[in-house]
């Protein structure tokens, strides 16, 4: 399936210049939705994963039914603040300052081997980030996966040394 088909680009959106990749039309697509979880599925299947992890909030779209297929559990990663319990963070830039990012300081036992599923991959800070905080926690971060790669940004750079897995790449 070409997954291209299957994701709206808007151009000029959220401001002029950029031409943002729209996944609501992908996750609406039921053979789409279902043909991205299976290649996920797929990529990941042999590699014993404990546990997948999804920075919020297309993160939980895609690494909760990829968990459920895999037979693991799933922790969501969320901004400073919006998780209950005990917490760790971790800062990470922005364009304009700094933001954290959380996870429950119990969400990830250690050893564990853990796949991260987001979106999209851009300029690499977020899901830079996202990897420190588990092993931080004391995971092994056995895969990064994403939708789709924006490869002009070069986001690959901060991730040397991952296993990274990309089921559709742009230029921008």
């Amino acid at each position: 399936m070409d997954l291209r088909s299957k994701i709206r680009v808007i151009e000029n959106f959220p401001k002029e210049g950029i031409s943002f990749k729209d996944i609501t039309t992908l996750i609406g697509d039921k053979e789409g939705l279902k043909y991205t979880i299976d290649c996920f599925y797929d990529l990941l299947k042999d590699k014993d994963i404990d546990i997948v992890v999804g920075p919020e909030a297309r993160g939980f779209i895609f690494g909760t039914p990829i968990a459920y297929k895999l037979d693991a559990g799933f922790a969501p990663v969320r901004k400073k603040g919006k998780l209950p319990g005990e917490t760790i963070g971790i800062d990470y830039a922005l364009e304009y300052g700094t933001d954290t990012l959380e996870i429950h300081k119990d969400a990830i036992k250690k050893g564990q081997k853990v796949a991260i599923i987001d979106d999209l991959l851009a300029t690499g800070g977020t899901i830079s980030s996202v990897a420190k905080l588990v092993e931080q926690a004391g995971g092994e971060v056995v895969s990064l996966n994403f939708v789709i790669e924006l490869t002009e940004l070069k986001g690959r750079d901060k991730l040397e040394g991952y296993n990274i897995n990309s089921l559709v790449t742009y230029d921008v």
